[in-house]
């Protein structure tokens, strides 16, 4: 049996990674995992406001422009494999084709675990859409009657990382993260993504809150271990553990 190790992240525009888990990301690289990243989109639409407010711009430049900062933000947190599906944004639809491709990725990394958004996201339905389809395509290369003869996937624990508003998306953290060792790849990632400035220190902030939560429940001031960056998770589905 293969001793390799892999996860995928399912991103619904070519920036989510970087923010909400690029810490996993680079982290679980360092372990030797292999982690892949699937871009649906760039967010040329929806998520690149600074870039359309340059003269000249052009649905192409904005994509081309996107698809350079994910390629670089990949490279600072030595992501094994990034792919752009450029389905499109605002909205994010995927037909059959595009649903099999995703799972052609799936059975071909078989990831350990995977990654993506909230299942509830009123303020940006990309995101919850990619959830949705992540959990379709999840199923489906489940599916031993699903181009028989290849190996089928196994039951990958499905993370969904921390939305921009939690507490209007529903979501709640059952895990968290230290990533304060690979924090300087991810805030070199977050610099990557020059068409959203705004949200660096959104997201350095949101690192050091769940820091302190992590320290709060690996045990707080009675021997708790100490933690500067942290990123949170909520799992879908059950656990199988022998001990807790």
């Amino acid at each position: 049996m293969s001793d390799s190790k892999s996860a995928l992240v399912i991103s619904a525009h070519s920036a989510d990674f970087v923010w909400r888990c690029g810490g996993a990301i680079a982290l679980h690289q360092s372990r030797g995992y292999d982690v892949t990243v699937v871009c649906l989109s760039y967010g040329e639409r929806g998520e690149s406001a600074k870039l359309w407010k340059q003269q000249d711009m052009t649905l192409e430049k904005v994509k081309a422009a996107r698809r350079v900062e994910a390629e670089n933000a990949a490279k600072a947190l030595d992501v094994h494999d990034i792919q752009f599906f450029d389905l499109g944004d605002y909205p994010l639809e995927m037909g059959r084709d595009a649903k099999f491709r995703l799972v052609d990725v799936i059975r071909k990394v078989q990831p350990n675990f995977m990654l993506c958004h909230s299942t509830y996201d009123p303020y940006n339905t990309d995101h919850m859409y990619a959830t949705q389809v992540a959990l379709e395509c999840r199923m489906i290369a489940q599916g031993w009657g699903h181009n028989p003869g290849e190996k089928v996937l196994g039951a990958p624990q499905l993370y969904l990382f921390e939305p921009h508003q939690t507490e209007q998306m529903g979501w709640k953290p059952d895990t968290f993260l230290d990533i304060t060792q690979v924090w300087d790849k991810k805030r070199a990632a977050i610099e990557c993504m020059q068409g959203q400035e705004h949200l660096w220190d959104f997201y350095t902030r949101v690192a050091q809150q769940r820091a302190n939560h992590f320290k709060r429940n690996s045990g707080g001031q009675s021997g708790g271990r100490d933690c500067k960056y942290a990123e949170g998770f909520q799992s879908i589905f059950p656990r199988t553990v022998d001990e807790l």
